[in-house]
């Protein structure tokens, strides 16, 4: 099923699609996400915008709730990820470690990512504040496939985003999984929306709609120049990424330059006198 608002949901046309482990094997099934659902999953998006208002604090503690509950099941994710992708036993648990490590990173920046005080030429002072972008649109990279997802999920909502995800399209059994984990751990409903299904057709259904703020893909060239060509109508902002991104890197992919994809900053001028 999907995952739209807080609950598990059919997929608006009735069809599924098989997923196949590595060995060829049928080892489950996958809601076949359309239009339909996208605009549903950007609707629970928009309505869950009290997230942007939630203290920094509190997001804080979500986000570790999450990556606790990830971390009691890492056994269970680490299988899965030798039954999808055929990867030996320990490098599959090292990605969910990676993975839950992830998350308590991005726990402990959500109330450390703060704006800066500027001087600007005159008398007064700038204040740089960092704000949530809004309702994000992220295509998640076919592979590798459990970690890009989560980094990307957790910068999103670590500043106040609300997030519409789609996953790979060949391990989204990993997404499905995890939507199980966000039900135990105290996530508003709205925050994450899990959408599965073709990739480069949901991403442009994400890509075309006006209440989705910015659209994040990580795949081919031929995505990014559709989804850059198609988010011109609302002037989303866009991160379109078409070359492989060291996901295991905190320097690269757990850092400032993330989270500043995450936001927006908002300058408020404040003059004084003598």
């Amino acid at each position: 099923k999907l995952y739209v608002g807080g609950k598990q949901q059919r997929p608006d046309g009735g069809y599924s699609r098989p997923i196949l482990d590595a060995g060829g094997k049928l080892i489950g099934e996958i809601g076949e996400g359309n239009r339909k659902d996208i605009r549903n999953a950007v609707e629970a998006a928009r309505k869950a915008s009290g997230w942007a208002r939630a203290s920094e604090h509190n997001r804080a503690q979500i986000l570790y709730f999450i990556a606790e509950n990830l971390a009691i099941r890492a056994d269970e994710f680490a299988g899965r990820l030798v039954a999808l992708t055929g990867a030996r036993r320990a490098a599959a648990r090292a990605e969910v470690e990676a993975a839950v490590t992830r998350l308590f990173t991005f726990a402990a920046w959500a109330d450390k990512y703060e704006g800066l005080v500027h001087k600007p030429p005159f008398r007064g002072l700038a204040l740089a504040m960092n704000e949530p972008i809004g309702v994000i649109g992220i295509v998640a990279p076919e592979a590798p496939a459990l970690l890009p997802f989560v980094t990307l999920m957790a910068a999103a909502i670590t500043t106040g985003n609300t997030a519409v995800m789609i996953p790979s399209e060949s391990a989204a059994l990993l997404a499905t999984d995890l939507y199980q984990v966000l039900d135990t751990s105290d996530v508003p409903g709205g925050v994450v929306n899990i959408v599965t299904g073709e990739r480069m057709k949901l991403g442009l259904e994400l890509a075309r709609h006006d209440a989705v703020d910015a659209i994040w893909s990580f795949g081919p060239e031929a995505m990014a120049t559709a989804f850059e060509a198609a988010s011109t109508g609302n002037l989303k902002q866009t991160w379109c990424e078409t070359v492989a991104r060291d996901w295991t890197s905190d320097a690269i992919s757990a850092g400032r330059d993330v989270l500043a994809r995450a936001t927006q900053v908002k300058n408020i001028w404040v003059p004084y006198g003598e």
